[in-house]
Protein backbone atom coordinates (compact mmCIF):
# COMPACT_ATOMS: atom_id res chain seq x y z
CA UNK A 1 0.00 0.00 0.00
CA UNK A 2 0.87 3.95 -0.27
CA UNK A 3 2.03 5.96 2.64
CA UNK A 4 3.63 8.91 3.92
CA UNK A 5 6.53 7.86 5.42
CA UNK A 6 9.02 9.80 7.36
CA UNK A 7 12.31 8.73 6.05
CA UNK A 8 14.45 10.89 8.61
CA UNK A 9 13.68 13.24 11.18
CA UNK A 10 13.48 16.92 9.57
CA UNK A 11 12.01 19.25 7.37
CA UNK A 12 8.71 19.29 5.69
CA UNK A 13 10.36 17.03 2.57
CA UNK A 14 11.18 14.49 4.49
CA UNK A 15 7.69 13.47 4.15
CA UNK A 16 8.24 10.64 0.90
CA UNK A 17 4.92 8.76 0.15
CA UNK A 18 6.59 5.07 -0.29
CA UNK A 19 5.67 1.80 -0.87
CA UNK A 20 5.08 -0.34 2.31
CA UNK A 21 3.52 -3.38 3.72
CA UNK A 22 -0.40 -3.49 4.33
CA UNK A 23 -1.37 -3.78 7.97
CA UNK A 24 -3.41 -6.95 9.23
CA UNK A 25 -5.64 -6.88 12.04
CA UNK A 26 -4.78 -8.55 15.03
CA UNK A 27 -7.19 -9.52 17.34
CA UNK A 28 -10.00 -7.04 18.54
CA UNK A 29 -8.54 -5.27 15.46
CA UNK A 30 -10.67 -3.82 12.57
CA UNK A 31 -9.11 -3.17 9.17
CA UNK A 32 -9.89 0.30 7.51
CA UNK A 33 -9.05 1.41 4.11
CA UNK A 34 -8.59 5.43 4.96
CA UNK A 35 -10.55 7.85 2.58
CA UNK A 36 -9.26 10.99 4.72
CA UNK A 37 -7.23 12.32 7.48
CA UNK A 38 -6.82 15.00 9.43
CA UNK A 39 -3.28 16.93 9.82
CA UNK A 40 -2.25 17.69 13.42
CA UNK A 41 0.74 19.73 15.06
CA UNK A 42 1.71 16.91 16.87
CA UNK A 43 2.12 14.89 13.37
CA UNK A 44 4.57 18.08 12.15
CA UNK A 45 6.38 17.80 15.79
CA UNK A 46 6.60 14.01 15.18
CA UNK A 47 8.25 14.49 12.00
CA UNK A 48 10.84 16.78 13.64
CA UNK A 49 12.11 13.93 15.64
CA UNK A 50 9.99 15.42 19.10
CA UNK A 51 6.97 13.20 19.63
CA UNK A 52 7.36 9.39 19.07
CA UNK A 53 4.69 7.62 18.50
CA UNK A 54 3.83 4.98 21.25
CA UNK A 55 5.05 1.05 20.48
CA UNK A 56 2.27 -0.22 19.56
CA UNK A 57 1.76 2.18 16.33
CA UNK A 58 3.74 2.47 13.06
CA UNK A 59 6.98 4.52 14.10
CA UNK A 60 7.23 6.10 10.72
CA UNK A 61 4.17 6.88 9.45
CA UNK A 62 2.19 9.90 11.12
CA UNK A 63 -1.25 10.37 11.59
CA UNK A 64 -3.49 10.83 14.41
CA UNK A 65 -7.60 10.76 13.02
CA UNK A 66 -9.05 9.63 10.08
CA UNK A 67 -12.18 8.75 7.89
CA UNK A 68 -12.53 5.75 5.95
CA UNK A 69 -14.59 2.18 5.37
CA UNK A 70 -14.30 -1.27 7.43
CA UNK A 71 -12.45 -3.32 4.91
CA UNK A 72 -12.07 -6.27 7.23
CA UNK A 73 -14.58 -6.41 10.06
CA UNK A 74 -12.26 -9.21 11.50
CA UNK A 75 -15.54 -10.65 14.19
CA UNK A 76 -16.15 -7.43 15.25
CA UNK A 77 -19.76 -5.82 15.26
CA UNK A 78 -18.96 -3.46 11.97
CA UNK A 79 -19.59 -5.01 8.62
CA UNK A 80 -17.44 -4.62 5.46
CA UNK A 81 -18.35 -0.72 4.08
CA UNK A 82 -19.31 1.04 7.17
CA UNK A 83 -18.20 4.61 7.62
CA UNK A 84 -15.93 4.93 10.59
CA UNK A 85 -13.79 7.64 11.69
CA UNK A 86 -12.04 7.93 14.88
CA UNK A 87 -8.11 8.61 16.40
CA UNK A 88 -4.87 6.52 16.55
CA UNK A 89 -1.52 6.83 17.91
CA UNK A 90 -0.55 7.38 14.40
CA UNK A 91 -0.24 5.59 11.33
CA UNK A 92 -3.15 7.16 9.39
CA UNK A 93 -1.28 8.92 6.54
CA UNK A 94 -1.92 5.59 4.41
CA UNK A 95 -4.55 3.51 2.58
CA UNK A 96 -5.04 1.21 4.88
CA UNK A 97 -4.85 0.92 8.92
CA UNK A 98 -5.83 -1.15 11.53
CA UNK A 99 -7.52 0.32 14.76
CA UNK A 100 -8.95 -1.35 17.98
CA UNK A 101 -12.86 -2.31 17.06
CA UNK A 102 -13.94 -0.42 20.62
CA UNK A 103 -12.27 2.61 19.57
CA UNK A 104 -13.79 2.63 16.05
CA UNK A 105 -16.87 5.35 15.45
CA UNK A 106 -19.73 5.03 12.89
CA UNK A 107 -19.51 9.15 11.06
CA UNK A 108 -22.77 10.97 10.44
CA UNK A 109 -24.45 9.85 7.37
CA UNK A 110 -24.02 13.97 6.44
CA UNK A 111 -21.00 14.00 6.54
CA UNK A 112 -18.55 13.64 3.94
CA UNK A 113 -15.12 11.55 4.37
CA UNK A 114 -13.19 14.53 4.35
CA UNK A 115 -15.75 16.38 6.81
CA UNK A 116 -15.16 13.72 9.05
CA UNK A 117 -11.52 13.10 9.21
CA UNK A 118 -11.64 16.55 9.90
CA UNK A 119 -13.45 16.01 13.07
CA UNK A 120 -12.22 13.54 15.74
CA UNK A 121 -9.19 14.94 17.11
CA UNK A 122 -10.70 18.25 17.59
CA UNK A 123 -13.50 18.11 18.99
CA UNK A 124 -12.67 15.08 21.50
CA UNK A 125 -9.89 16.84 22.39
CA UNK A 126 -12.05 19.69 23.33
CA UNK A 127 -15.13 18.31 24.75
CA UNK A 128 -12.71 15.79 26.99
CA UNK A 129 -10.73 19.41 28.13
CA UNK A 130 -13.70 21.62 28.42
CA UNK A 131 -16.52 18.96 30.22
CA UNK A 132 -14.93 15.74 31.00
CA UNK A 133 -12.29 17.15 32.93
CA UNK A 134 -12.86 20.84 32.67
CA UNK A 135 -16.25 20.18 34.44
CA UNK A 136 -18.00 23.26 31.97
CA UNK A 137 -21.30 23.70 32.72
CA UNK A 138 -24.17 25.86 31.23
CA UNK A 139 -23.63 29.66 32.20
CA UNK A 140 -20.29 29.52 33.00
CA UNK A 141 -17.60 31.74 31.00
CA UNK A 142 -14.61 30.22 29.20
CA UNK A 143 -11.37 31.84 27.50
CA UNK A 144 -10.02 29.61 24.48
CA UNK A 145 -6.49 30.70 23.01
CA UNK A 146 -5.61 30.07 19.63
CA UNK A 147 -9.15 29.98 18.84
CA UNK A 148 -8.38 29.76 14.77
CA UNK A 149 -6.79 26.34 15.83
CA UNK A 150 -8.64 23.22 14.81
CA UNK A 151 -9.38 22.72 18.29
CA UNK A 152 -10.05 26.30 19.34
CA UNK A 153 -13.00 26.39 16.66
CA UNK A 154 -14.01 23.33 17.97
CA UNK A 155 -13.75 24.39 21.86
CA UNK A 156 -16.23 27.58 20.85
CA UNK A 157 -18.88 25.58 19.07
CA UNK A 158 -18.89 23.22 22.10
CA UNK A 159 -18.93 26.01 24.78
CA UNK A 160 -21.70 27.66 22.92
CA UNK A 161 -23.75 24.67 22.14
CA UNK A 162 -23.62 23.85 25.82
CA UNK A 163 -24.80 27.22 26.98
CA UNK A 164 -21.56 28.42 28.14
CA UNK A 165 -20.27 31.51 26.93
CA UNK A 166 -16.84 32.06 25.76
CA UNK A 167 -13.99 34.56 24.41
CA UNK A 168 -11.41 33.43 22.05
CA UNK A 169 -7.78 35.09 21.63
CA UNK A 170 -6.03 35.09 18.34
CA UNK A 171 -2.28 36.65 17.10
CA UNK A 172 -3.53 38.33 14.04
CA UNK A 173 -6.22 40.39 12.68
CA UNK A 174 -6.84 38.55 9.79
CA UNK A 175 -7.79 35.23 11.53
CA UNK A 176 -10.15 37.19 13.37
CA UNK A 177 -11.55 38.17 10.00
CA UNK A 178 -12.33 34.84 8.83
CA UNK A 179 -13.81 33.98 12.56
CA UNK A 180 -16.63 36.46 11.98
CA UNK A 181 -19.16 34.23 12.85
CA UNK A 182 -17.80 33.33 16.49
CA UNK A 183 -18.35 35.57 19.50
CA UNK A 184 -15.50 37.52 21.57
CA UNK A 185 -12.73 36.93 19.44
CA UNK A 186 -9.79 39.34 21.10
CA UNK A 187 -6.73 39.71 18.51
CA UNK A 188 -2.92 40.29 21.07
CA UNK A 189 -0.54 39.92 18.92
CA UNK A 190 1.42 40.53 21.49
CA UNK A 191 0.07 37.92 23.64
CA UNK A 192 -1.27 40.17 26.29
CA UNK A 193 -4.60 38.93 26.63
CA UNK A 194 -5.74 39.81 30.08
CA UNK A 195 -7.14 43.59 29.98
CA UNK A 196 -8.97 42.86 26.86
CA UNK A 197 -10.37 39.56 28.41
CA UNK A 198 -11.61 41.06 31.79
CA UNK A 199 -12.97 44.03 29.55
CA UNK A 200 -15.78 41.00 28.33
CA UNK A 201 -16.05 39.42 31.67
CA UNK A 202 -15.21 41.74 34.51
CA UNK A 203 -15.46 39.05 37.45
CA UNK A 204 -13.08 36.55 35.56
CA UNK A 205 -13.48 33.49 33.38
CA UNK A 206 -14.16 29.77 34.98
CA UNK A 207 -12.43 28.05 32.26
CA UNK A 208 -9.35 28.14 30.51
CA UNK A 209 -8.36 26.47 27.21
CA UNK A 210 -4.82 26.67 26.47
CA UNK A 211 -3.25 25.85 23.67
CA UNK A 212 -0.38 28.13 23.67
CA UNK A 213 1.31 27.50 26.95
CA UNK A 214 4.25 29.50 27.76
CA UNK A 215 3.44 33.01 29.10
CA UNK A 216 -0.26 32.43 28.43
CA UNK A 217 -0.42 30.83 32.00
CA UNK A 218 0.15 33.70 33.64
CA UNK A 219 -2.34 35.82 31.78
CA UNK A 220 -4.65 32.88 32.12
CA UNK A 221 -4.24 33.08 36.04
CA UNK A 222 -5.06 36.94 35.99
CA UNK A 223 -8.34 36.42 34.07
CA UNK A 224 -9.16 33.51 35.81
CA UNK A 225 -12.74 33.73 38.61
CA UNK A 226 -12.14 31.91 41.97
CA UNK A 227 -11.99 28.36 41.92
CA UNK A 228 -11.15 28.72 38.01
CA UNK A 229 -9.09 25.65 36.19
CA UNK A 230 -6.97 25.79 33.18
CA UNK A 231 -6.52 22.91 31.14
CA UNK A 232 -3.36 22.94 29.21
CA UNK A 233 -3.54 21.29 25.76
CA UNK A 234 -0.80 22.90 23.82
CA UNK A 235 2.60 24.21 24.28
CA UNK A 236 3.14 26.44 20.90
CA UNK A 237 4.23 29.31 23.18
CA UNK A 238 7.11 26.84 24.48
CA UNK A 239 7.17 24.72 27.66
CA UNK A 240 8.67 26.79 30.11
CA UNK A 241 7.53 29.56 31.78
CA UNK A 242 7.42 31.59 35.44
CA UNK A 243 3.83 31.07 37.24
CA UNK A 244 2.76 33.30 40.22
CA UNK A 245 2.25 30.62 42.82
CA UNK A 246 0.32 33.45 44.79
CA UNK A 247 -2.18 34.05 42.44
CA UNK A 248 -2.59 30.12 42.43
CA UNK A 249 -3.23 30.14 46.57
CA UNK A 250 -5.41 33.50 46.27
CA UNK A 251 -7.58 32.04 43.60
CA UNK A 252 -8.04 28.35 44.25
CA UNK A 253 -7.03 27.68 40.71
CA UNK A 254 -6.52 24.55 39.19
CA UNK A 255 -3.71 23.60 35.97
CA UNK A 256 -4.22 20.42 34.50
CA UNK A 257 -2.78 18.99 31.36
CA UNK A 258 -4.07 16.62 28.99
CA UNK A 259 -2.96 14.78 25.90
CA UNK A 260 -4.56 12.16 23.34
CA UNK A 261 -2.28 10.02 21.67
CA UNK A 262 -0.27 8.94 25.39
CA UNK A 263 -3.81 7.40 26.94
CA UNK A 264 -4.00 3.69 27.48
CA UNK A 265 -6.25 1.66 25.23
CA UNK A 266 -9.19 1.93 27.86
CA UNK A 267 -9.15 5.47 27.98
CA UNK A 268 -8.74 5.74 23.94
CA UNK A 269 -12.41 3.97 23.90
CA UNK A 270 -13.63 5.65 26.25
CA UNK A 271 -12.86 8.94 24.12
CA UNK A 272 -14.37 6.64 21.06
CA UNK A 273 -17.47 5.76 23.15
CA UNK A 274 -17.51 10.27 24.04
CA UNK A 275 -17.20 10.49 20.37
CA UNK A 276 -20.22 8.08 19.33
CA UNK A 277 -22.82 9.41 22.45
CA UNK A 278 -22.08 13.14 22.71
CA UNK A 279 -20.33 14.78 19.90
CA UNK A 280 -21.68 13.13 16.96
CA UNK A 281 -25.40 13.32 17.68
CA UNK A 282 -24.64 17.30 17.77
CA UNK A 283 -23.15 17.33 14.28
CA UNK A 284 -26.23 14.99 13.14
CA UNK A 285 -28.60 18.06 14.45
CA UNK A 286 -26.15 20.47 12.84
CA UNK A 287 -25.23 21.89 16.08
CA UNK A 288 -21.66 21.27 15.66
CA UNK A 289 -19.80 21.73 12.23
CA UNK A 290 -15.98 21.26 11.24
CA UNK A 291 -14.37 24.13 9.82
CA UNK A 292 -11.78 22.92 7.18
CA UNK A 293 -8.97 25.17 5.74
CA UNK A 294 -7.23 23.23 3.15
CA UNK A 295 -7.48 19.80 1.57
CA UNK A 296 -5.19 18.39 -0.15
CA UNK A 297 -3.72 14.82 -1.86
CA UNK A 298 -1.87 12.36 0.45
CA UNK A 299 0.81 12.62 -1.79
CA UNK A 300 1.50 16.91 -0.74
CA UNK A 301 1.47 16.02 2.79
CA UNK A 302 4.58 17.88 3.14
CA UNK A 303 2.64 21.00 1.43
CA UNK A 304 -0.02 20.40 4.36
CA UNK A 305 2.94 20.48 7.53
CA UNK A 306 4.54 23.41 5.32
CA UNK A 307 1.16 25.59 5.80
CA UNK A 308 0.50 24.21 9.58
CA UNK A 309 4.21 25.16 10.76
CA UNK A 310 3.65 28.72 9.04
CA UNK A 311 0.73 29.07 10.51
CA UNK A 312 -1.21 29.95 7.63
CA UNK A 313 -4.37 27.78 8.13
CA UNK A 314 -7.49 28.62 10.35
CA UNK A 315 -9.14 25.46 11.20
CA UNK A 316 -8.06 22.16 9.89
CA UNK A 317 -5.85 20.66 6.79
CA UNK A 318 -7.29 17.18 5.27
CA UNK A 319 -5.51 14.62 3.05
CA UNK A 320 -7.70 12.83 0.75
CA UNK A 321 -7.44 9.73 -1.07
CA UNK A 322 -8.67 9.03 -4.14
Amino acid sequence: MKAIVIKNPGPPDVLQLSEVAKPEPGKGEVLIKVKAVGVNRADCVQRQGRYPAPKDCPQNIPGLEYAGIIEDANGSDFQKGDKVFGLVGGGSYAEYLVAHSRAVSVFPENLSFVEAAALPEAFVTAYDAMVSQGNLESGQRVLINAAGSGVGIAAMQIAEALGATYAGTVRSASKAEKLHDYKNIIVAPDGKISDKVLEIFPTGVDLVVELVGGDYINEDLICLAPKGRIILIGLLAGNKTEINLGMVLSKRATIRGTTMRARPLEEKIQAAILLQKNITPLFESNKLKGFIDHVLPLKEAAKAHEIMEANQNLGKIVLELS
